[in-house]
C-alpha cells in the first residue's frame, strides 16, 4: 500500500515537472530557435532533391572534397527532407504543446481579471497608484460630473459611477480586452503549425513536364516518385512570345485541359502568375523546352497568289503539301529551332529551343525543281514566296510546358493563422488597458475638488500625457 502511494507521488512529481518545462518562456524560446536555425538549414539544402545538387551547392560551400561527407551526415540527420523528419515534427508539436501549457497556466487569471465587476477604490487604495492628480475645478458640481463622463465616453472609455455622501467617483476603462492579444498570437502560432504540419502530410509538391498533345495523371515528386492526380490534364497548346528583335520571351502560355472519367470539365491557358486551380490542385507555369519527333505536325496556313485561296495544313517531316489552285508542291526538307547566318552567310542553328523556328521547304512543280526557301516562323517577309504566302504558324507536339504543381490542403489555416497573428500583436503592440479614477467632491459652493488615479499596463508616459490634456480640458 505505501510502495503504492510512493509510486503515485512519484508519477505526479514527474507530470509536475513536464508540465513546470513546458510552462517556461525560457524553453519556448530554445525550441523556436532551433525550429528557426533547422529552417534555415533546411532552406540552403534543397529538399528531397537528387544529391548530386546538393553536393554541389555543399561544396560551393565546404569544398568539393568535403563535400561528398558532410552530405552523407547531414542525410543521415534527415535534412535532405527536413519538414518530414520525425525530428522536426517533433520540434512542431513541443512548440506547439509549450504555447498551449503556457496558455493554460496564464489565461484563467486573466479571464477572472476581465470578468470582475467595476473597480470603486478606497482612499487607501486610490493613494497607491502609481499616477496622481489633485486640483480644483471652478465649476459647478453636477455641471463638472456630465463634462468629465462625457469627455471620457469620446475618449473610448468605459463609464462607471458610484455617488455616495456628496462624493462622485468616477471608474473609466479602456481595452479592457487588449491583455487577450498575447493569447491571440498564440492561437495563431498553433493554426499555422497545424496548417503546415496538414501539409506536410496531405499535400505535395512536385511538377510535369507535359508534350503539345499529350495528358497525364500522375506527376512526379522530386525524388522522382509517382503521385496520382485522380484526373486527368492534356496540355493542347505552348506558345512562346518573344521580344521584338530579341530572344528574350515576353511570355509563355500553356493551354491546359482537364478531364475526367472521359469528359472534358475544364479548359484554361495559364501563364507566370496565372494558374490553374482545380481539386485543391494548383497548376503553375513554371518553364518550358523542345521536344520534337517524328510525330510532330509542322502547321501551315497557305495562301495561293493566283486565286487567294486559302488551306490549313498539319504535315509531318518529309511530306508535301500543295499551293491551292496550281500544280505546286512543298516539301518540307529540312527545319532549325533557332536559326541565324553567321558572318561568312553560313546558317547554323544557335539554341535547342524554338527562339527562332525556321522550315526549308523545295518547291516542284510537275515533279521539276522551281525553287527553295526557308521559311521562318517569326518573320513574314520570309513567308513570302512566287506563288503565294506559306505562313508557318507551328510545329505542333514538339514543345513541352514545364509545370510546378502543388496541393496544400492546410494552406487556408495558415492564411488565417498570419491573419490573426497580425490581429493580436497589434492588440497586444498597440493597445494598452487603461484605468482611471476621479473622485468629484462638492467644495461648498461654485467650485469642485478633483481628484484622479490612473493605471496602464504600457506606455505610460503616453497615457500621462492624455491624462493632463483631460485634466486641462476639465480646467477650462
Amino acid at each position: 500500500m505505501n510502495k503504492t502511494k510512493k509510486e503515485q507521488t512519484n508519477k505526479v512529481t514527474f507530470i509536475d515537472q513536464v508540465w513546470n518545462l513546458l510552462s517556461s518562456v525560457t524553453f519556448a524560446v530554445i525550441v523556436f530557435a532551433l525550429i528557426s536555425i533547422t529552417s534555415i538549414i533546411g532552406t540552403i539544402i534543397e529538399q528531397q532533391a537528387e544529391p548530386q545538387r546538393n553536393i554541389l551547392i555543399l561544396s560551393r560551400l565546404f569544398g568539393e572534397s568535403a563535400a561528398p561527407t558532410i552530405y552523407k551526415i547531414i542525410d543521415a540527420l534527415g535534412f535532405t527532407d527536413m519538414y518530414r523528419s520525425w525530428w522536426f515534427i517533433s520540434l512542431l508539436f513541443i512548440f506547439a504543446a509549450n504555447l498551449l501549457v503556457c496558455s493554460f497556466e496564464r489565461l484563467p487569471k486573466i479571464l477572472s481579471l476581465l470578468k470582475e465587476n467595476p473597480s470603486f477604490l478606497t482612499d487607501e487604495h486610490l493613494k497607491l497608484l502609481p499616477i496622481k492628480r489633485e486640483f480644483i475645478a471652478q465649476k459647478d458640481f453636477t455641471k463638472l460630473q456630465e463634462e468629465t463622463i462625457s469627455l471620457l465616453k469620446r475618449a473610448g472609455y468605459r463609464i462607471h459611477h458610484n455617488t455616495l455622501d456628496g462624493t462622485i467617483q468616477i471608474f473609466a476603462e479602456k481595452n479592457k480586452y487588449s491583455r487577450l492579444g498575447i493569447y491571440i498570437t498564440h492561437l495563431s502560432l498553433l493554426l499555422i503549425l497545424i496548417g503546415a504540419v496538414i501539409g506536410i502530410y496531405f499535400g505535395f509538391n512536385g511538377y510535369l513536364n507535359l508534350l503539345e498533345g499529350t495528358q497525364s495523371s500522375v506527376i512526379y515528386l522530386r525524388n522522382e516518385k509517382e503521385v496520382p492526380l485522380g484526373f486527368e490534364i492534356r496540355c493542347d497548346d505552348f506558345d512562346v512570345i518573344f521580344y521584338e528583335n530579341t530572344d528574350t520571351p515576353k511570355a509563355f502560355t500553356t493551354a491546359l485541359t482537364i478531364i475526367e472519367n472521359g469528359k472534358e470539365i475544364l479548359k484554361k491557358t495559364i501563364a507566370v502568375n496565372e494558374p490553374l486551380k482545380y481539386k485543391g490542385i494548383t497548376f503553375y507555369q513554371s518553364s518550358y523546352g523542345f521536344s520534337p519527333s517524328m510525330e510532330s505536325l509542322f502547321k501551315f496556313r497557305i495562301t495561293s497568289k493566283k486565286s487567294g485561296k486559302t488551306e490549313e495544313v498539319s504535315l509531318k517531316f518529309g511530306e508535301s503539301f500543295t499551293i491551292p489552285d496550281t500544280n505546286i508542291k512543298g516539301l518540307i526538307s529540312d527545319f532549325s529551332p533557332a536559326l541565324a547566318i553567321d558572318r561568312r552567310g553560313r546558317l547554323f542553328t544557335y539554341a535547342e529551343t524554338m527562339n527562332n523556328p525556321a522550315v526549308f521547304i523545295e518547291f516542284t512543280e510537275d515533279k521539276k525543281p522551281l525553287y527553295n526557301q526557308w521559311i521562318l516562323r517569326r518573320y513574314p517577309e520570309t513567308w513570302i514566296v512566287p506563288h503565294g504566302v506559306i505562313e508557318f504558324q507551328d510545329l505542333w507536339k514538339s514543345q513541352y510546358t514545364g509545370l510546378q504543381v502543388r496541393k496544400d490542403p492546410g494552406v487556408w489555416l495558415v492564411y488565417l493563422g498570419f491573419l490573426l497573428m497580425s490581429i493580436g500583436l497589434y492588440i497586444a503592440f498597440f493597445k494598452s488597458h487603461s484605468r482611471i479614477w476621479i473622485k468629484l467632491i462638492d467644495d461648498k459652493g461654485k467650485n469642485t475638488k478633483v481628484s484622479i488615479y490612473g493605471t496602464t499596463n504600457k506606455y505610460k508616459t503616453a497615457f500621462e500625457q492624455k491624462l493632463d490634456k483631460l485634466i486641462g480640458i476639465i480646467k477650462s
